[in-house]
């Protein structure tokens, strides 16, 4: 219990950075290795709500969109080289990957 408890609270802090922080507009109209990143921002961000909501459980179908979203950053994140690009989507990353987990 204590490993979700303390993953809830990772959550939590990464959720109130994200939601603090601007979307990078170059990222509006470039997409890395064809990824949409405004699609996959949604996507990620809309998981993690429902996560939150449901007391930190997700049904298998947003579980495999976070997956899915996960690889899609592994492709783009090697393309972007912007710092705080790369901040938001790595924290983003971290989002989906601790909600995804089991």
């Amino acid at each position: 219990m204590r490993g979700t408890s303390e993953r809830e609270n990772a959550v939590t802090l990464l959720w109130q950075e994200h939601l603090a922080a601007p979307f990078p507009p170059r990222l509006r109209t470039v997409d890395p290795a064809g990824v949409d990143m405004v699609l996959l921002d949604a996507g990620i961000a809309g998981c993690v709500s429902v996560w939150q909501k449901n007391g930190g459980r997700l049904d298998a179908g947003r579980q495999r969109t976070l997956h899915h979203c996960t690889r899609e950053l592994d492709r783009a994140l090697p393309l972007v080289t912007d710092a705080a690009e790369l901040r938001y989507l790595l924290r983003l990353r971290q989002l989906a990957e601790l909600t995804a987990a089991h």
